[in-house]
């Protein structure tokens, strides 16, 4: 199969278009309507019951695996260090790309690229930084093995490292985008920035159609054999398997899922990490005393999947069924946590759902001047998830696989088409995201994000350049940053909006905020977090030496930020705005995740 993109979103929306109503089917363009998020069903994988068995201790298993640091290659990064605010990642030390490491953003920085005048993009630049706000991953290190009941995998500093080094001193790679809210990204056909996760799931990698390979093992009649797996509207599957291989992002470079098994089946979840004994999915495990669970990973798999892929007694190549099938179990997992990440309770959709009070007249303005022509915002957030690359949206539209723009895709002036081609790259099989109707016309396009809870999210587009939503509404009214040679999309050059519309805009986009997000409440509540916030210097720009392992003598001594577990009934002060963190509002108490208490992994 060589047009995977393809093939990934017709298999997909074929699925849902069942379920759609005979109207949202015949779409044909225009902005579709807004209504409470209340109203749009998760999209569900179609063929999930032939290989789980029960619904719920998969995401019981999905939760844990998100948020467990023992996944890391060095035992403290989890999937949740890049995503445990409001699904984002809210760290100021370390998380700059194309700069000395472990640099500390300040509100100075803001916005990355500055003019003289911030209402004309063609008026002369006052500073340009090429840079990424990305998040901070693991030290770059080359696996060697895994040491069962060691949290810290075997391995090598990779030699002759520069980019992620001072004099010779290994500090954190950091990604090259910034990272994504994980809240509400269920309802998104493709995933990632540039849509390199699939629609369908392969079982083992993030590219879909464009995976040849037959990945897990089945086990029937008494012998294990290979299956290839294809299973449809399961983008957050095929992205969760992503990050824990990357060697950037978690992985020592050259880890395989089975040796990840391996590892996470020999220890007891979340064992250095607390859950509350209130935790809205984990509690019935959470251990009253202490850290961790009360329960095994195998316990869990084997709760959660059918027996066929996990009961065999043989061993293949040395591995069991279950270190074998760990990508399986690890993708499904954790889309099955996500796909209940769903804020559809913000104070928008209750004004929809007819509490007319609930948004003040200048929330009011927003919406209105949101959906107008001016403002051209509709363009790339359309409809109820204010994203064009919902399954709703893409269905509406028709889903022409070769236009970027009808699969959510766009050009808005962020950055440079040459800097980043984004959707315009080719998989890991060599094999083009995306086959547009001519060529280079997926260049320089990116998935236009979900708008819920933006008050959060902080800081802004793929390249983390905006720190509030105030700059973001700026960069809008200027018609983006990079005007010419092809780096606008349609509408981006055509939007009108005055210094009144901004405000009112920005006031709105803040009514999408949903108070169990602010606040931490079911089902955003979460286990303990230490994450790694930047490294501590023994002089001014010199890193300090971790003694800690020997093995690695030349490793920058990491700085540990506490996220608190929450429960169910979530935290008592809201969560912490980027334009707060960097400007230390909060830090008396007054807000969560203000990245003020230390903690030791």
């Amino acid at each position: 199969m060589k047009l995977a993109t393809k093939s990934a979103i017709i298999s997909a929306l074929a699925l849902l278009a069942g379920a759609m109503s005979a109207q949202a089917q015949r779409g044909g363009g225009g902005a579709a309507p807004i209504r409470s998020l209340k109203t749009i069903a998760v999209p569900a994988p179609a063929n999930l019951s032939n290989y789980v068995r029960d619904n719920n201790a998969l995401v019981f298993l999905g939760k844990a695996l998100f948020w467990d640091t023992q996944a890391g290659g060095d035992g403290r990064t989890a999937c949740a260090t890049c995503h445990f605010h409001a699904g984002a990642d809210h760290r100021l030390s370390n998380q700059l790309t194309s700069v000395t490491p472990n640099g500390t953003l300040a509100t100075a920085d803001f916005p990355f690229h500055k003019l003289s005048d911030p209402t004309n993009n063609r008026s002369a630049v006052l500073s340009d930084k090429r840079q990424v706000a990305g998040s901070a991953g693991v030290i770059h290190r080359t696996f060697f093995d895994v040491n069962p009941g060691s949290v810290v995998d075997d391995g090598a500093d990779v030699a002759g490292e520069t980019t992620a080094a001072i004099a010779g001193i290994r500090t954190r790679q950091v990604t090259a985008r910034n990272a994504p809210s994980v809240i509400n990204a269920a309802f998104n056909v493709r995933n990632f920035w540039d849509g390199r996760a699939a629609g369908v799931f392969s079982g083992s990698t993030p590219f879909g159609g464009s995976d040849p390979n037959s990945n897990p093992l089945a086990y029937r009649n008494g012998q294990l054999q290979r299956e290839q797996l294809r299973i449809t509207n399961s983008s957050l599957a095929s992205q969760a398997v992503g990050p824990a291989l990357n060697a950037a992002e978690m992985s020592y470079d050259g880890r395989p899922w089975p040796k990840l098994g391996r590892k996470l089946l020999a220890l007891q979840p979340l064992a250095r990490q607390q859950v509350r004994i209130d935790d809205s999915v984990l509690s019935a495990f959470a251990n009253p005393v202490g850290n961790g669970l009360s329960t095994s990973y195998a316990a869990l798999i084997q709760a959660a999947f059918q027996p066929e892929y996990w009961s065999a007694p043989d061993t293949t190549d040395g591995y069991s069924q279950m270190e074998m099938n760990f990508a399986l179990y690890w993708g499904l997992a954790i889309q099955a946590y996500e796909s209940t990440l769903i804020a559809n309770d913000s104070r928008l959709d209750q004004f929809l759902e007819g509490n007319r009070n609930a948004l003040t007249a200048l929330e009011q303005q927003g919406f209105n001047g949101f959906q107008q022509g001016n403002a051209q915002c509709t363009q790339c957030h359309q409809g109820t998830e204010f994203t064009a690359a919902s399954y709703t949206n893409v269905l509406r539209r028709g889903a022409n696989p070769a236009n970027p723009d009808d699969a959510g895709f766009f050009r808005t002036g962020v950055t440079l088409i040459a800097e980043d081609i984004g959707l315009g790259a080719k998989d890991g099989f060599n094999i083009p995201l995306f086959t547009p109707a001519r060529a280079g016309q997926a260049d320089g396009t990116f998935k236009a994000p979900g708008l819920r809870n933006a008050e959060f999210t902080g800081p802004y587009f793929h390249d983390g350049g905006q720190a509030t939503l105030e700059q973001v509404l700026a960069f809008y009214g200027r018609n983006g940053d990079f005007p010419a040679g092809g780096n606008l999309g349609p509408g981006i050059g055509r939007i009108r909006l005055s210094a009144a519309d901004q405000t009112a805009l920005v006031a709105f986009l803040k009514a999408l905020s949903d108070d169990r997000v602010r606040f931490e409440r079911a089902p955003f509540d979460h286990p303990s977090l230490c994450v790694p916030n930047g490294h501590a210097e023994s002089a001014p720009g010199v890193p300090e030496i971790d003694s800690s392992d020997a093995r690695f003598k030349l490793t920058a001594l990491d700085k540990f930020a506490l996220i608190p577990a929450s429960g169910k009934f979530g935290n008592s002060v809201p969560l912490q705005t980027f334009d707060e963190l960097l400007r230390g509002v909060g830090s008396d108490g007054s807000r969560a995740h203000a990245m003020a208490e230390s903690c030791t992994p």
